[in-house]
């Protein structure tokens, strides 16, 4: 069985920089703190901006050995409503517009330029033995049909040798009728499916059902919380949407599933993206970052039942 990592969507979000972080520790050192209790992490912000060879270099020096960094794919990757200015400048000019002054369409060969300036800039965590998977987070308009595919299949195609983790956001790809076609697809073309633990609803169409699956060496599990009140919430912060803290008996009861899914892989992974904060249980006066402290327990309850788990100090 596979040891499962456990690790937070960032390290560097409102709740963990205010409520888990030590006073006195400057924000060019979170991440070295971050690494000295936990041994992965997801990296969200790239998924606005492409990363600079230079960050990353400074990310693989303030990591252990060991250490693993999945990196969010940037939004013209997953196909996302994107600000021109969130290109590079040399491509703006490039780059198509609709009304609203957002990338429209772009053609293949703009999308692999992006693809190619992005896994560039990853080198220092490639050549270090630290980057993980890059993370496809698609769009809820991204349906299963014969576009969507053939999409699917190019990028995975431009990645080369890094992993491509794909995490739907529209449930017909999970469905009764389409579940089965999905994960073998993946399968089929070398990706590893996400896992997701979310709000559940029988009409949101951006929610899709927790399916346990692994599709390639990775089982990769992201917990997103379940406030169904704010996923949809418009305007709102990511801090918002995802606010939730887990209680005990609800973690307790993925611990099968994780164990499964752990059986299954190689490496596996579980991430907890609910980036709010909580009242302190312990201190009625103080508050908790969400993904920290349910890290936490999940170490906890993995190391009741046994099963081997890393993070979550």
């Amino acid at each position: 069985m596979a040891e499962i990592r456990i690790g937070t969507c960032s390290w560097a979000d409102e709740a963990l920089s205010k409520y888990w972080y030590p006073k006195g520790v400057p924000p060019g050192e979170r991440l070295r703190y971050y690494a000295e209790r936990f041994d992965t992490v997801e990296v969200d912000s790239t998924y606005y901006r492409l990363p600079a060879e230079e960050m990353v270099e400074r990310w693989a020096e303030r990591t252990p050995d060991g250490f693993v960094m999945h990196v969010k794919a940037f939004g013209v990757m997953t196909r996302h409503p994107v600000r021109v200015e969130q290109l590079p400048p040399d491509l703006r000019g490039a780059a198509p517009k609709d009304e609203r002054g957002r990338v429209d369409r772009p053609p293949r060969e703009f999308r692999a330029e992006i693809f190619r300036r992005f896994q560039a800039a990853l080198e220092p965590l490639r050549s270090s033995g630290k980057l993980g998977g890059l993370l496809f987070q698609f769009p809820p308009y991204i349906v299963p049909k014969e576009a969507s595919l053939d999409y699917l299949v190019w990028a995975r195609e431009q990645l080369g040798d890094d992993e491509m983790l794909v995490e739907f956001r529209h449930r017909s790809w999970l469905d009764d009728e389409n579940r089965a076609e999905t994960l073998s697809f993946l399968e089929a073309i070398g990706a590893s499916y996400v896992t997701v633990d979310a709000p559940k609803s029988d009409t949101a169409k951006n929610l899709v059902p927790t399916v346990p699956a692994v599709t390639s060496a990775t089982s990769y599990v992201r917990f997103h919380g379940r406030n169904l009140g704010t996923w949809n919430k418009r305007g709102g912060s990511a801090a918002e949407r995802f606010d939730y803290l887990y209680s005990d008996e609800e973690l307790e009861e993925l611990v099968p599933t994780l164990k499964e899914l752990a059986g299954q892989s190689e490496q596996a992974f579980a991430f907890f993206n609910n980036n709010s904060s909580s009242p302190d249980p312990e201190n009625p006066l103080g508050r908790i970052s969400q993904a920290a402290a349910n890290a936490r327990q999940l170490r906890r309850l993995l190391d009741v039942n046994r099963i081997p788990a890393s993070g979550g100090a």
